[in-house]
């Protein structure tokens, strides 16, 4: 079945329910990256480029695609990096690696698509084999959790504590909240915090610009007296969200599905989030096949 982010495990048999109660607050540190990972990236400019680059390539390839569809594929990644080590690979290991993330992240979502779709721009084409090679091998690193536990998740539970009666503020609340995201996922600092924390720092964030100062106050003290919250880190993990939601507050800059329309205007998605289409790059590619 289809994997919506929002309620990743709804449809297994029922036996795990939706976000709005522990189970998703109770896994969702297995789908984090290691710590030795997020230490990595704080301390070495190389593997932030390293990660820098497979984050390029993923978008890239995904261009044709929603925006839902390369936050899934980064997750995968940040998770792979985290398990296999951050050394220096070759250029065309880490294509390789974007394109079995971003075709892992397809599949899971039930997204149309051909191999040949996911080989844009970068100098080299894989045969069906050595993706699928490299797949398993991510697979594997990620014990087989595709079902990933992002902050989407979290976003209708957290607003819900709010009790907001106008459906209209109500979704430009979580348009906001989840354009956020969207954005902070490219922050290796965020990299240490729960999906759950992100997801209330951004809804915190959203609230404090939408709702006037005297709503915000009530917002801000649910949200606090969770007892699924870290406060410690919530006062952190907002600090920072609060830095990068005040960074280009108009628009949030991802991928988006490509139509012959879309290349001239902006797009809304189905959050009510301004978006910018992206180009698709062709080069020319060098053919690689396995082993790797």
């Amino acid at each position: 079945m289809e994997l919506d982010l929002e309620n990743p495990l709804s449809n297994l048999n029922d036996l795990f329910p939706t976000a709005s109660t522990p189970s998703l607050f109770l896994l969702e540190s297995h789908h984090m990256p290691t710590l030795y990972y997020i230490n990595t990236l704080k301390a070495t400019h190389l593997d932030i480029s390293v990660r820098r680059e497979a984050i390029s390539s993923i978008s890239q390839l995904s261009c044709k695609f929603g925006p839902f569809l390369p936050y899934l594929a980064i997750t995968y990644l940040d998770r792979f990096l985290s398990s296999q080590g951050v050394a220096q690979p070759n250029t065309w290991v880490l294509r390789l690696v974007a394109i079995s993330c971003v075709s892992l992240a397809a599949k899971m979502m039930k997204t149309d698509f051909s191999l040949a779709d996911f080989q844009g721009d970068g100098g080299f084409m894989f045969d069906a084999q050595t993706v699928e090679r490299m797949e398993y091998l991510i697979l594997g690193a990620l014990k087989w959790r595709m079902r990933s536990i992002t902050p989407f998740s979290f976003v209708s539970f957290f607003i819900s504590l709010f009790k907001v009666k106008d459906p209209p503020l109500k979704q430009a609340l979580k348009a906001r909240a989840v354009e956020i995201i969207f954005k902070a996922q490219l922050d290796t600092k965020l990299l240490e915090f729960k999906p759950s924390t992100i997801a209330a720092s951004a809804v915190l964030s959203a609230s404090h610009q939408i709702f006037d100062g005297k709503q915000f106050p009530s917002f801000k003290k649910a949200i606090f007296s969770c007892s699924y919250v870290n406060k410690e880190n919530l006062v952190k993990c907002t600090n920072w969200v609060e830095e990068i939601a005040m960074e280009g507050r108009s628009e949030i800059t991802t991928v988006t599905p490509r139509t012959k329309g879309d290349m001239k205007r902006r797009k809304i998605n189905d959050y009510g989030t301004i978006i910018k289409p992206v180009d698709c790059p062709v080069s020319k590619r060098v053919l690689i096949h396995g082993p790797f």
